[in-house]
């Protein structure tokens, strides 16, 4: 059965494959979430959300109705940027039509939820599966996988980086991030940045560069570029085939996309993170804080920081992504959110940290040693880096300069 994604006016919401609630379209372009009653009472429920989370235990029942978007939660788990704009062109709704998105891209969403859409007589359909590969693609190779969107390559570059876009192959499901018009060696400098992440303990995903014209079924502009794309394996996918489900802390704290620099900082993170993972896992969280700011990353917003559910029920801190050196890009760049009421990727003072422990409910001087370690760790690992042979000369001074900078600055203190 096909149901015509425009006309549909109920999503039914998969969580590991069981129906846990619905979506309604209402009218004037309203819609509203509900729980079914089923998972309402079941107390060994998988986890969909912490915002769903009541302070005393239970779910919070919403009914509140968003006008064009969908409930902060579920706006979340959708692109944003030009692809968003080229699957809503593919859809044929405008690209704030989030409902018409959501049903498109429903059976390949980040974390363990599906988004089905239900006919008028209540039956359900896959309706399009925005994740078929190319089948003429080489078996085992690496593919796009968001077939019959026909991105108009040269148009849809990111001004902060190189487009992003899913893929399958080669033993997994990946997300492939091609190279920017604007900035040089933006995926050589996230691969260089992550596996420096790697070699001082912070646990990231398996990364590689490949040639672009590795990756089959590209559209043709993007095929024919040169030089190299860097690929991400989806820690929401299990090795077997399986999903598993994630939350970004925008979905924690329902914050839309377009606010995910906004309205909290990185202790309000942490807090969640202590109260819910453990006061270890916070100090985990405070140690990547640290290495975005040696790295100097000012793109570490509210969506670049997740939860996962291995066992479906209790979160843990999510590997880091997203790791890119972007001060050499934006002389001046700061931190995303305010750490310790402070935006300055130069230094980390002890007034900083204290602040920062103050409010995210920590004992300050477990901080303050993480700190002092990364002074002595990162700049030695950072000196042998191999990957950093990836890098044009002019971007690999500018980040050693700076990681320098920063151990001197914060050395200055003790």
């Amino acid at each position: 059965m096909t149901i015509d994604i425009a006309n549909i006016r109920q999503l039914e919401i998969r969580l590991h494959g069981r129906p846990i609630g619905n979506i309604t379209r209402l009218a004037s372009d309203q819609h509203v979430f509900g729980f079914d009653e089923a998972y309402l009472v079941d107390e060994d429920r998988d986890t969909l959300s912490l915002s769903f989370k009541r302070r005393g235990g239970g779910l919070l029942e919403t009914t509140r109705t968003v006008r064009q978007r969908l409930p902060e939660f579920f706006s979340n788990l959708l692109p944003e940027g030009h692809l968003r704009q080229y699957i809503a062109e593919k859809v044929g709704v405008h690209a704030d039509r989030e409902f018409a998105l959501l049903a498109y891209l429903g059976q390949d969403l980040p974390g363990a939820i599906t988004a089905v859409p239900v006919g008028d007589d209540g039956s359900t359909s896959t309706g399009a599966d925005p994740g078929t590969a190319d089948a003429d693609a080489d078996e085992g190779a690496l593919r796009f996988s968001l077939a019959g969107v026909q991105l108009k390559f040269s148009a849809v570059m990111e001004a902060n980086g190189g487009l992003t876009i899913p893929a399958d192959g080669i033993g997994g499901k990946w997300i492939v991030k091609l190279p920017s018009n604007t900035y040089p060696s933006v995926p050589e400098n996230e691969y260089a940045m992550m596996e420096l992440a790697r070699a001082v303990g912070i646990e990231v995903p398996d990364i590689s560069l490949v040639p672009i014209d590795s990756i089959k079924g590209l559209p043709a502009p993007a095929a024919n570029m040169e030089g190299r794309a860097l690929i991400v394996r989806r820690f929401d996918r299990a090795a077997e085939g399986g999903l598993v489900h994630i939350e970004d802390f925008a979905q924690v704290f329902s914050i839309f996309p377009s606010e995910k620099y906004r309205h909290r900082s990185y202790a309000n993170i942490a807090a969640v993170i202590a109260a819910e993972c453990g006061s270890g896992a916070a100090e985990d969280f405070f140690r990547r804080i640290v290495f975005t700011t040696f790295i100097g990353n000012g793109d570490m917003h509210l969506k670049n920081w997740s939860l996962i559910y291995r066992d479906r029920k209790i979160p843990s801190l999510a590997p880091a992504y997203d790791y890119v050196a972007t001060l050499p890009y934006i002389p001046g760049d700061s931190h995303g959110l305010s750490f310790g009421k402070s935006k300055d990727l130069h230094t980390i003072t002890r007034d900083q940290v204290r602040r920062f422990a103050d409010t995210a409910g920590l004992a300050p001087a477990p901080l303050w040693s993480i700190v002092e370690e990364a002074i002595e760790t990162i700049p030695v690992a950072w000196k042998t880096h191999e990957p950093r042979a990836a890098l044009s000369g002019q971007l690999d001074d500018a980040i050693d300069q700076h990681i320098g900078a920063v151990a001197i600055a914060i050395g200055s203190q003790s």
